[in-house]
């Protein structure tokens, strides 16, 4: 049977990220608010309003010529949906083996035959992904206005230092807030607090940009100022909370801070 993904993230993280969500390492006043210089210091980022996923569902098309697309549909909902399981009863294991385990699940569901060489093409699809196109001016204009940028992601760190590498963004960021430090996927607190920590700002100096509609509500949650870089343009989701700001893309991500 498949997760009631709404009432899931609304039940197991929900009350649990609106009981942390103002406890603020320091609150804005209006002395704060006068003072020189952009109000958003920093900005935490999901993996993929950078990192262009598209290639994974091409993959799983040429692996699976006429299944492709709705393999890499269930391989990405039962993906997610491991996340959350394993966080809820606290069995974790990391990214990569939570991606594998959902695509042999995936295809085991759709009756598909899934050869080691197969599962491991489809999964070095992960190490290959570069950049969306806009992510570069982006992040130029970001850096010149002085704002701190970091991936903030269930990813591994090899898995963000390879987009990295592949795209020719180093430099870019700082150390990669990957969910194994915590041991917690998002959207747990404790996921979303590692950018206070890293930062050493409040809620409200940090822009979490999601690529998810539930990820921005759990950033949201959590008391982030929260932007959603839509690229498919999906509805919000129905749980209570809307992101601060939407778009597109990154350039409407570069509108949103650069005029907070």
């Amino acid at each position: 049977m498949m997760i009631d993904r709404r009432g899931f993230l609304a039940a197991a993280a929900g009350a649990a990220v609106v009981l942390s969500a103002r406890e603020t390492v320091g609150s804005r006043t209006p002395a704060a608010d006068a003072m020189d210089g952009p109000r958003i210091k920093a900005i935490a980022f999901d993996g993929f309003p950078i990192i262009d996923g598209r290639s994974i569902a091409l993959r799983a098309e040429e692996l699976f010529p006429g299944k492709g697309e709705n393999l890499a549909n269930a391989w990405r909902t039962r993906q997610f949906e491991y996340t959350w399981l394993r966080t809820v009863s606290g069995h974790y294991v990391d990214f990569w083996q939570t991606t594998q385990d959902a695509l042999v699940f995936a295809t085991r569901s759709m009756g598909l035959e899934l050869s080691t060489d197969t599962r491991d093409r489809l999964m070095r699809t992960y190490l290959e992904l570069k950049s969306w196109p806009d992510a570069l001016p982006a992040l130029e204009t970001l850096r010149a206005a002085g704002i701190r940028l970091a991936f903030l992601s269930n990813f591994t760190v090899p898995m963000l230092d390879a987009a990295i590498e592949n795209s020719g963004l180093r430099g870019f960021f700082e150390a990669h807030l990957s969910t194994d430090r915590v041991r917690a996927f998002k959207p747990h607190p404790r996921a979303y607090e590692m950018g206070l920590k890293a930062f050493r700002a409040s809620r409200d100096e940090i822009v979490f940009c999601a690529s998810a509609g539930w990820d921005a509500a759990g950033a949201q949650w959590f008391g982030y100022r929260t932007f959603w870089v839509n690229r498919s343009q999906q509805p919000t989701e129905e749980l209570g909370v809307k992101p601060d700001g939407i778009g597109t893309g990154m350039a409407d991500l570069v509108k949103f801070v650069l005029a907070a």
